[in-house]
């Protein structure tokens, strides 16, 4: 597609569930225009209209309950969006999804139990030279010392990835914390947008979960949650950028 050098980048964000808003990532997506499509109110759009970037967000439902609103355009958005190359990242429910789509496997209530609070998530070598988690790390940290404190928020997990995915994360309760399909879609299971509030908002819902622990927990990092968390949507702002300039020399 040819773009004009004036064009300023697109980023359609998908909504999957009126508590599980954009939040910080909002304020952190330099240099990209944002539109977000409602899908819980029914809301769809096809791969035409995407623009140049995809983000799909979280949500209480499955990724396999075909019956709640979106999920299942949702699925196969996610599925266009990797085979013709537009940068995709999914969120928790948005990483189940974009797994499925590609041919891994969640599984609903996963035995380990529900994630909840900050987690650390613990980065493998493979993180180091990726596009979009790579600029996380120090790569004269030790392997074993790559860690990030993290929100997460999920009882469903990705089980088995795609065919081809790289794998770029895990925590000590789930193996799959990010992964790469393609050269330009990534699935993150943690929540580097989720802010204090929101956290709080989704912790409260559930009788099983600490609320006061988790809101200790996020007090303690938050500082290193929103420079991560900036630091994740900016550079997938700019990846969203780069392939739009590069488009421009077609």
């Amino acid at each position: 597609m040819l773009v004009s050098p004036q064009h300023t980048p697109l980023v359609t964000v998908v909504q999957l569930d009126a508590g599980v808003p954009l939040d910080r990532f909002a304020h952190w997506l330099d240099g990209v225009e944002t539109r977000t499509v409602h899908a819980y109110r029914g809301e769809h759009l096809d791969l035409a209209d995407v623009g140049d970037g995809l983000l799909v967000l979280g949500g209480q439902m499955s990724a396999l309950d075909v019956d709640a609103p979106g999920i299942t355009a949702t699925r196969t958005l996610l599925a266009d969006a990797v085979a013709s190359g537009v940068p995709t990242l999914g969120i928790c429910l948005g990483a189940q999804l974009l797994a499925v789509a590609t041919g891994g496997r969640v599984q609903v209530a996963a035995p380990p139990g529900p994630e909840a609070g900050v987690i650390e998530v613990r980065w493998r070598p493979e993180a180091l030279t990726d596009a979009l988690v790579g600029p996380l790390l120090d790569p004269g940290t030790p392997e074993d010392h790559r860690a990030t404190p993290m929100p997460s928020m999920h009882a469903d997990a990705v089980v088995d990835l795609p065919r081809g995915a790289v794998w770029l994360a895990h925590s000590r309760q789930y193996p799959y914390q990010a992964f790469r399909v393609g050269a330009s879609a990534w699935g993150l299971q943690f929540h580097p947008e989720a802010s204090p509030a929101t956290l709080h908002a989704w912790a409260s819902l559930h009788e099983d979960i600490d609320t006061d622990a988790v809101d200790a927990a996020v007090a303690q990092h938050d500082a290193s949650i929103a420079a991560h968390g900036a630091l994740l949507a900016r550079t997938f702002a700019s990846v969203v950028r780069e392939r739009t300039e590069d488009a421009v020399l077609v």
